[in-house]
């Protein structure tokens, strides 16, 4: 008798941080496939080519009849597609110019593991308490340690550490991915995540978290909670897979979850339900204390669009519910029914097809839910749908007496305390910033500035601390794309250190186009090699 195959469980966080004013990361968590995609190229590039690297790899989630290798090659090719889309998309779009992602994305086939990844995102794979890291770096700091000049613990605090050789995009850089098959064994648990988590937290915590949680969906949240704590200044963004032998026959072949989308991806989800054909759900939102300390600095940077309070189902609206996406407020929380713990309200988008075969379309009021056995109900004589609108109704009561008492209590107290609280945030955010430091461009030269490069409500949170006699125009177009977003260094004695290098730079390149001119009067079309590295916004 042929042993039952491995099925796959899957879930995923993705968060803006408390830095960004965008969430350019995008995740899918599927039934079959995993993939994480960090977009970059600035405020309106970067979640624009993690939604398109996303949607281009999405099909692959109901392909059947494909062997390991045959399931390589699409994967390759769905990458390839996915460059091929971005750049005609920055080509047709000026705005989008310059725009680019990775992306790491995992699919099992045949009890194998399927791993495909271009750029600086990570997959992680628990075996047996050992965690093993799946992927290698596209990075120029991985470069630097392949070649010896640095060690992989000098690359943890290099400050070109977010510079990229390989990515996906508008950019002079060999798409194809690094693709790696291997044998899936039950147990197996996958963390595939963007380097706003890898970066800032050790391997040792990664594999302390990923053994010690057996819920996917709080492992996830705690390790994308742990990365913001520990730091981390950019989005973060998760998602955890594990491998378990079927029950029985049945079990092998029903569905066991909705495909779950996050980030920027998760604001147009009705795309990606008609790609694979099926429901897909908005991924939770990370769950923390909204008083804390960095969520309050955070709100100064940017402002997290709220659920709205007079909606009574957190699931019904897909048109809105997506366009919210993971961004909604981290207060929300999804209630499943009493009577099943494994029923589960969820956002959920059907696609078109479903609607054109007679399926009831979400009508506001009804959740839809998604039942132990897998199958998904709006019947509002289902028992398991009764509760579930037994609950939302409970809950919008509850939300709305909460509001009476809030407002009887006096809305001057609640101005004065919110004042407050914002004017000690600001300071305590002002602070932090006035302690880092980075290289920017000013009046045509390398400056070292004090602060971060960004500015909130047009009050600039940085200032010229010294000018140094280096030329922007001498530098490659690379590093004067760097220094145009900024260079980020931990210290001004970091800082006084990395002009060295970029002097050299400059005197090097400088000789190199006078030799240029001098040898062939007519302009070269030829890019220089240092223009192909681009560094993530």
């Amino acid at each position: 008798m042929a042993s039952l195959p491995l099925i796959l469980s899957s879930s995923t966080v993705s968060d803006i941080g408390y830095v960004r004013h965008d969430n350019q990361d995008s995740s899918f968590a599927g039934e079959h496939l995993v993939t994480v995609c960090d977009g970059m190229g600035g405020h309106a590039g970067g979640d624009t080519a993690s939604t398109i690297a996303i949607r281009s790899l999405a099909h692959i989630e109901g392909v059947t009849g494909v062997n390991p290798n045959g399931m390589a090659d699409m994967m390759v090719t769905s990458i390839i597609a996915a460059h091929d889309a971005i750049v005609g998309k920055a080509k047709r779009e000026r705005k989008l110019a310059g725009m680019g992602t990775t992306v790491v994305a995992l699919r099992m086939v045949d009890d194998f593991w399927v791993l495909a990844h271009i750029g600086d995102s990570r997959a992680y794979l628990l075996r047996e308490g050992k965690l093993i890291r799946g992927t290698k770096d596209h990075s120029y700091v991985q470069h630097l340690v392949d070649t010896g000049r640095i060690t992989p613990e000098q690359a943890k605090s290099h400050s070109q550490r977010n510079v990229v050789m390989r990515v996906l995009g508008d950019f002079d850089i060999d798409p194809r991915p690094d693709v790696s098959i291997r044998t899936a064994l039950p147990g197996d648990r996958w963390m595939l995540c963007s380097d706003g988590l890898c970066g800032v937290l050790e391997d040792a915590t990664i594999r302390e978290v990923l053994l010690g949680t057996p819920d996917l969906q709080k492992c996830a949240q705690k390790l994308v909670s742990m990365a913001l704590k520990a730091g981390s200044t950019d989005n973060v963004t998760i998602a955890i897979v594990e491998a378990h032998q079927a029950a029985n026959s049945e079990d092998a072949t029903r569905p066991h979850q909705v495909p779950l989308l996050g980030g920027a991806a998760s604001k147009a989800p009705q795309p990606i339900a008609d790609i694979i054909d099926s429901p897909v759900a908005i991924a939770p939102p990370l769950r923390e204390n909204e008083d804390s300390p960095a969520s309050r600095a955070a709100a100064l940077a940017h402002t997290r669009p709220h659920a709205d309070s007079g909606s009574s189902s957190s699931s019904s609206s897909a048109g809105s519910g997506a366009a919210e996406g993971n961004e909604r407020s981290r207060e929300s929380k999804t209630e499943g029914s009493k009577g099943s713990p494994a029923d589960k309200v969820l956002q959920i988008t059907l696609p078109h097809s479903a609607h054109e075969e007679g399926a009831v379309p979400e009508t506001g009021e009804i959740p839809i839910v998604q039942k132990a056995n897998g199958i998904l109900s709006d019947d509002p004589h289902d028992p398991q749908v009764k509760e579930a609108v037994r609950v939302e109704a409970s809950k919008a009561a509850r939300k709305a007496h909460k509001h009476k008492v809030v407002t009887r209590t006096g809305k001057a107290l609640g101005t004065l305390l919110l004042i407050a609280a914002l004017a000690l945030g600001a300071m305590g955010t002002y602070r932090w910033f006035q302690q880092r430091y980075y290289l920017g461009e000013a009046d045509g030269v390398v400056a070292i500035y004090r602060g971060v490069p960004t500015n909130i409500f047009g009050f600039s949170l940085s200032r010229v601390e010294e000018k140094t006699d280096i030329q922007v125009s001498d530098l490659p177009s690379a590093w004067q794309d760097q220094l145009e977003r900024g260079i980020s260094v931990d210290s001004l004695a970091a800082a006084y250190d990395h002009i060295k290098p970029i002097e050299k730079e400059a005197k090097a390149n400088k000789a190199n186009q006078s030799k240029k001119t001098t040898a062939s009067p007519s302009p070269s079309g030829k890019r220089s090699p240092s223009s192909k590295s681009t560094s993530k916004s």
